[in-house]
């Protein structure tokens, strides 16, 4: 827990959401159970293993010390979240949540949820691709854009601030594209996108009519039952990308899966979409390095092929 502990005392005063220890990527001996994140202006602290109340008093101790070097007029507001033999519990630890709570990152603002569910409404792992789809878009300001497993819409509100004339959004959740939904209009977007709350695979006559697409976004969970199995799903997304793909598009390849390494989609790529042309990894965030980068958060680029010329 050392590792954490000094993370802490180190720590700049965070403005933007953003982990802030992450000792998941086994680089921190004795703190692999631990991840710190910042959704100002709260933090969350999770604990992958068992945890004893001295040690939770112990990391509540190091961020009230630092609380008052950083923010002296401002309480304390943290959370902690046990995720532990499959069980997820949240509690307050102190201070309070926002309600609304919004965050921003990138010049992005976010609606979060850090009292209910696993998951927080942004996913901070995702940042440099966030960051690469607003930069591409910028480029090629007017591209249509098709957002598939959208969740709460982050990668539409970069594209459509960075100049997309249209993204289409879909995931099976409602509830997420509702927060999506609210996540446009906190950023002033009121024209461009549209949503689906729809299974994807059930979908493709309508994804279909309204393509083809100058850059296509999958970022799908790993293991969702009853939505999707990377295992077995991923080639099936792959084998469509070719059709729905304008000639020059590209491609956005997502999967936080660590047992899934990052051959699992180069070579279905090869086999089923050998049109398309690996580009590049994008690069996690740095706070997020991996002892094994093979086992980390894999964002892939690529490319169709462009009309011959005339």
């Amino acid at each position: 827990m050392q590792a954490l502990l000094q993370a802490i005392a180190t720590m700049a005063m965070p403005l933007d959401a953003q982990r802030i220890f992450h000792g998941r990527g086994g680089l921190y001996p004795g703190s692999e159970q631990w991840v710190l994140d910042a959704f100002p202006p709260v933090w969350v602290l999770t604990s992958f293993g068992p945890v004893t109340d001295e040690a939770l008093a112990t990391i509540e101790a190091a961020l009230t010390v630092r609380w008052q070097q950083l923010a002296p007029d401002q309480p304390l507001n943290w959370v902690f979240q046990s995720r532990y033999e499959g069980q997820a519990e949240t509690r307050l630890m102190a201070g309070e949540v926002p309600q609304p709570h919004v965050v921003s990152e990138q010049g992005a603002r976010y609606r979060v949820h850090v009292l209910k569910g696993q998951n927080h409404g942004l996913f901070l792992d995702m940042a440099e691709g966030r960051r690469w789809v607003r930069e591409h878009v910028a480029a090629r300001p007017g591209i249509k854009v098709l957002n598939l497993f959208a969740y709460t819409c982050a990668f539409s509100v970069v594209a459509l601030q960075a100049g997309a004339r249209h993204v289409l959004n879909l995931d099976m959740s409602d509830g997420a594209l509702a927060i999506g939904k609210q996540n446009h209009a906190l950023n002033g977007l009121t024209d461009g996108a549209s949503f689906m709350p729809h299974d994807v695979f059930k979908t493709w006559g309508k994804i279909t009519r309204i393509g083809p697409y100058d850059l296509i976004i999958v970022d799908p969970p790993s293991y969702q039952k009853g939505s999707f199995v990377a295992t077995k799903d991923y080639a099936r997304l792959m084998r469509r990308l070719p059709d729905l793909l304008m000639p020059g598009g590209y491609a956005l390849l997502c999967l936080n899966a660590p047992e899934l390494d990052l051959a699992f989609l180069q070579d279905q790529m090869r086999e089923l979409a050998p049109e398309l042309t690996f580009e590049q990894r994008v690069a996690n965030p740095a706070v997020f390095a991996d002892v094994s980068p093979e086992r980390a958060l894999k964002v892939l680029v690529y490319k169709a092929p462009a009309l011959p010329p005339a």
